[in-house]
């Protein structure tokens, strides 16, 4: 990634961009967004973007590394709270539906994987191996919550972890688009049951169950009668 020489004043400048921005783009998305908007949203003169980023692609870059490295911060700030294995992996589940110090509004709303994730696989390589490796990053913490989970005889054994986290992060992204289309949270509590079911049952049974789940995702809505 490439990097640019500042000023300690140029610096914070910066950084106030990137901060700005990512309210920007969680709400407008990032091709839609136009340089000059960021700049008047953060009282920066227009036409001096460039010296702060070589390119808007550079910026998204480092707006999305960003996110991601706070949100693996977040995460394990979250988990620092006492409890057993199973407890500490729902936390985060529930934080997805209310963030801890702020119920009204969770992590899945706040989420540029839900915002960007189709965006920039189309826009931008380095966009998306950024947000990607963050992805990864965070399957693997979800994997070893699930085994700790496990080896503290908080969760039974079941199907394997790398798996499971990968078809649990899945769901709850699903949940996540679907409750922001409909501004209301029922996926998402209906995700956290499914999760519950997911993790409390054996590998057989979890394997039932979410092809059952995927077939009722994919089956259409029954036609109303007039």
């Amino acid at each position: 990634m490439h990097t640019m020489t500042l000023s300690k004043k140029a610096e914070a400048t910066r950084q106030h961009i990137l901060d700005t921005g990512y309210q920007l783009v969680l709400h407008k998305g990032f091709a839609a967004l136009g340089l000059q908007e960021i700049l008047k949203s953060c009282n920066v003169p227009k036409g001096s973007f460039y010296h702060y980023f070589p390119s808007k692609e550079a910026f998204g870059c480092e707006l999305l590394q960003q996110y991601v490295d706070g949100y693996g911060r977040k995460l394990e700030g979250l988990l620092a709270a006492e409890g057993n294995g199973c407890e500490r992996l729902m936390r985060y589940w529930d934080a997805w539906i209310a963030a801890p110090h702020d119920a009204a509004c969770g992590w899945a709303e706040e989420c540029l994987v839900v915002k960007l994730a189709a965006e920039v696989a189309d826009l931008s390589e380095d966009m998306r191996r950024v947000l990607d490796t963050g992805v990864q990053r965070l399957l693997a913490r979800i994997a070893a919550l699930i085994d700790a989970a496990r080896a503290d005889h908080s969760l039974p054994a079941g199907a394997p972890s790398q798996a499971l986290a990968r078809v649990l992060y899945q769901m709850w992204l699903g949940a996540a688009l679907l409750a922001k289309l409909s501004q209301d949270k029922t996926s998402l509590v209906q995700a956290r049951e499914t999760t519950v079911l997911l993790l409390t049952c054996d590998a057989a049974r979890a394997t039932h169950a979410q092809a059952a789940h995927t077939r009722a995702a994919q089956s259409p809505s029954p036609i109303p009668h007039p």
